[in-house]
């Protein structure tokens, strides 16, 4: 079932067993921030400015790798593109996009500024809607390695890492649906 984003602007299949972080903390007015309920997997749903300098088909990588700056992934080694692949139009319920891009990849992240490091697969995908002048960027955090020294590591466990899927972000970013433009001001 689809649910309301931005005060009922966008609409999305948001995976089960999701958290509203905005119930437990302030979340910036641009974004939705969900968290799964047992895990570090979160999804981040982002408004931002168009970035109209970047092409269409550099643009997912462009915002991945402000992403890996915003992480702190920016030594040599830390951050990887492992692929990058357009998004079928008639696929998406989001037609107002001019183009619509998945970027998978890797980053190597510290949580809360600790030492330990941890490796999260990022699924990115980007919604360019030029005429509203924004980027409508959707992020899929995955950790798939917990170092020990990690705040994460104290009680995960591997049974539990993974329950959102690739697929479930794929639902999420064919469901994202524009109900009322005016959320782009």
């Amino acid at each position: 079932m689809a649910r309301p984003l931005f005060g009922g602007a966008l609409s999305a299949v948001i995976p089960h067993s999701a958290r509203d972080i905005s119930e437990l903390r302030q979340i910036p007015d641009n974004q939705e921030v969900f968290a799964h309920s047992q895990t570090d997997q979160s999804v981040i749903i982002e408004l931002l400015e168009y970035q109209s300098h970047v092409n269409d088909s550099d643009a997912a990588r462009y915002h991945f790798e402000d992403v890996a700056g915003s992480n702190k992934a920016t030594e040599a080694g830390s951050w990887e593109v492992r692929s990058v692949e357009a998004l079928p139009k008639s696929e998406l319920s989001l037609q107002e996009c001019s183009s619509a891009w998945l970027l998978s990849g890797a980053q190597l992240i510290s949580k809360f500024n600790e030492e330990a490091k941890n490796t999260v697969n990022i699924h990115l995908g980007l919604f360019r809607l030029p005429q509203f002048t924004t980027d409508i960027l959707v992020t899929f955090n995955d950790p798939v390695s917990i170092s020990p020294l990690s705040s994460s590591a104290v009680g995960s466990s591997a049974s539990v890492l993974g329950l959102w899927s690739i697929q479930d972000f794929r639902q999420l970013l064919q469901s994202l649906r524009l109900i009322d433009p005016g959320v782009f001001g």
